[in-house]
């Protein structure tokens, strides 16, 4: 950087700083939103040629960041995300210069008409919208064989520890953060897709109920499972940001059910004291793959855990494993989801319909189709009506074996408050659920391979899983940059 100061700042000072810190800089002078935007994009020219985890930086973000700058001095800081640069995944859409594509080709040339909600809420909170991030193309349902963390627009996304998977499908979104190219970021889940990406990139993975967070403007997969959250390199930086995109949205009905947290005091969850007389359920069934080094490392987790005063209750069944799940109601809703968002996209966009990308893809095979579209096809042989026997039936199975008869029945039962995993195991449990997780750093394998601990819990237990993700992060302390 040409200005010596911002570059010792750089290199000495920003990796690792956390939002409060930021926010601490600028309130004393001593660093400002714009000089954040510049050293940002600054590691970003250096660092992300080899992580590919950017897509493209808001043309306008220096000077939005200069406008907050001076709307702090006149009139003081909106909030704890005042002038801080975010990245967000790119199937949100934002109403600026920047595209939205869910990493496809197909709609490379697609700006969005209005801003999606929640980007709306970031930028009423003052947050710096710095760019978007590459993910694994169409959130992961393009193809089974597709490899995590790769989109035609993007390439491949790199783990920035090592030669690991980055997990999927907001692969951008995690490795972004854990290389210090922001402050935090906005992911998505359908199934696993903010906790996976999190604790492969040694993060804090924020998944909440669905109905906490707006959907629309997001280009969906699941409207039964897709929930945006936080990824962000400590607990409470993803509470800080959690905390400004909770809320109601007309156009996402469901998000009615979050209007009971109005003006809530999220960092009253940060305890240290979090875990003491708290019970926590291990599912060993829904972690059977795991490897030997990481059943070790989870049992190092658990008697970290039982020091804070935590009670681990072993070999509890959640009476439905994955398997039992499956796919069907991601596999229709997928058509009918993205033929709605499509329709109502910008007119200049020639993707308009599921058939649309198919033929697109196919018409630019070499490009598109390095590992296939056969998930893709595979959805757009449905009716996109949502009338199948076979998509009624799943979805109620699905919801039950999950929700009432798996995580709710059984942690009532048991008398436990949350359910405890390695990495992202048992991740599409919750999913069908609807439930929230969160995921913490632990340590790493011998190989220098992330591992982290997540809690997933009941509908909108999020202050509890807070809580004890907190209490956990303080007692281990398991991050180190990459």
């Amino acid at each position: 950087m040409h200005q010596k100061k911002l570059e010792d700042y750089r290199r000495d000072r920003l990796d690792e700083m956390t939002i409060a810190e930021m926010q601490e800089e600028m309130r004393t002078g001593r660093i400002t939103s714009e000089e954040l935007v510049l050293m940002y994009k600054e590691n970003i020219s250096l660092r992300d040629k080899n992580i590919n985890a950017i897509l493209e930086i808001n043309p306008d973000a220096m000077q939005i960041a200069q406008s907050l700058d001076f709307e702090r001095q006149r009139d003081g800081a909106r909030g704890p995300l005042h002038g801080i640069p975010i990245l967000i995944k790119d199937n949100m859409d934002t109403a600026d210069k920047m595209h939205t594509s869910a990493g496809s080709l197909a709609l490379e040339n697609h700006y969005a008409l209005h801003d999606a909600f929640l980007v709306g809420k970031l930028r009423e909170a003052g947050a710096v919208i710095l760019g978007k991030t590459n993910m694994t193309e169409w959130a992961n349902f393009m193809s089974d064989k597709m490899t995590n963390g790769y989109s035609s627009r993007g390439g491949q996304v790199h783990n920035p520890y090592g030669p690991f998977d980055v997990g999927g499908s907001s692969s951008g979104a995690a490795a972004a953060i854990a290389a210090n190219l922001a402050a935090a970021s906005i992911g998505t889940e359908t199934s696993g897709s903010i906790i996976d990406p999190a604790a492969q990139n040694s993060l804090v993975g924020l998944k909440p109920t669905v109905g906490m967070v707006s959907r629309s403007g997001v280009i969906p997969l699941s409207h039964t499972q897709d929930i945006p959250g936080a990824i962000a390199r400590t607990v409470e930086d993803a509470v800080s940001v959690f905390a400004a995109l909770v809320g109601f949205d007309p156009e996402d009905p469901i998000t009615r059910m979050s209007t009971d947290f109005d003006g809530y005091d999220w960092r009253g969850h940060l305890k240290e004291n979090g875990l003491e007389n708290v019970r926590l359920a291990v599912t060993p069934d829904l972690f059977k793959e795991i490897s030997d080094e990481q059943l070790a490392m989870f049992e190092q987790a658990k008697e970290r855990l039982k020091e804070c005063g935590a009670e681990i209750i072993e070999d509890v069944d959640l009476g439905a494993d994955q398997e039992d799940l499956g796919f069907a109601v991601l596999l229709h809703e997928f058509k009918a989801d993205l033929n709605a968002y499509l329709a109502r996209t910008n007119p200049l966009n020639p993707i308009r319909t599921m058939d649309d990308v198919i033929a697109f893809n196919n018409e630019n095979s070499e490009t598109m189709l390095k590992f296939g579209q056969n998930l893709m096809e595979q959805a757009n042989k449905l009716t996109g009506m949502l009338t199948e026997r076979e998509y009624v039936e799943a979805l109620e199975r699905n919801r039950f074996l999950a929700a009432e008869q798996g995580i709710d029945a059984t942690l009532k039962e048991i008398g436990a408050d949350a359910v405890l995993l390695p990495q992202d195991f048992g991740c599409n449990v919750a999913a069908a659920a609807g439930f929230p997780g969160i995921t913490v750093p632990f340590g790493y394998t011998e190989t220098k391979e992330p591992f982290g601990i997540t809690f997933f819990g009941r509908a909108f237990d999020e202050p509890k899983l807070i809580e004890y993700a907190y209490a956990f992060e303080q007692a281990v302390k398991g991050r180190k940059k990459p």
